[in-house]
């Protein structure tokens, strides 16, 4: 059964990786002109496709690696260093740009048609960061009650998102540009911590040591 410590774990990874604070103006501006019904609706179903996306990884992500011939241990070397390279972003605030542009892409090609889902649910929230730390978290929940703790702990995690999103405009105000860079930095230094430790952990995992 899961330790209290890995379901803290769990939530602080989850939580750094999504980054709910610096999505708020990435969504913000994502749904100018919209009325506060018509941001709720995309909001609610962007955060619901999300949680199904990353739910669906959470069950069977170890098993794909597996088809795939890919070592739990591999996949923990590579989804950390790809989340230490997402912690260096946040640290240096190029996170935050990369989000801003391809938030623009996609009101250029699709014109806000649907939003919801691109590139709000892929690839903003569920982007590769959390769908490679949902995989490596998989791979600690090995039992099946584990696992429905995992899944509620992503369901809880992405209803804070939700939340955040509604009140997106007064915590934009509230943060400033100065608020908002320091909670990113401090963040990406935390997941910078956890990234390591999931590459020393895959790195003992794959050479059993």
């Amino acid at each position: 059964m899961a330790s209290p410590d890995m379901l803290v774990n769990a939530l602080t990874t989850m939580l750094v990786t999504l980054d709910p604070p610096g999505l708020a103006p990435v969504f913000l501006g994502l749904t100018v002109g919209m009325t506060t019904v018509q941001r709720r609706q995309v909001a609610l179903r962007g955060s619901l496709i999300a949680f199904g996306i990353l739910a669906v990884f959470a069950l069977f992500g170890s098993s794909v690696l597996g088809l795939l011939g890919i070592s739990i241990g591999a996949f923990r070397i590579a989804g950390g260093l790809l989340l230490f390279w997402i912690s260096f972003e946040m640290v240096f605030e190029k996170r935050q740009e990369r989000k801003e542009k391809t938030s623009q892409a996609a009101i250029t090609i699709d014109q806000i048609h649907d939003i919801a889902v691109f590139p709000l649910a892929l690839p903003l929230i569920a982007g590769p960061g959390a769908i490679s730390a949902t995989v490596l978290l998989a791979g600690t929940f090995t039992s099946a009650w584990d696992r429905a703790l995992l899944i509620a702990v992503i369901a809880l995690i992405l209803l804070g998102l939700y939340a955040v999103l509604l009140i997106a405009e007064r915590l934009d105000r509230f943060l400033g540009v100065t608020g908002r860079a320091i909670l990113t930095r401090l963040l990406g230094v935390i997941l910078a911590a956890l990234s390591v430790q999931f590459v020393v952990d895959g790195i003992r995992a794959a050479f059993s040591i």
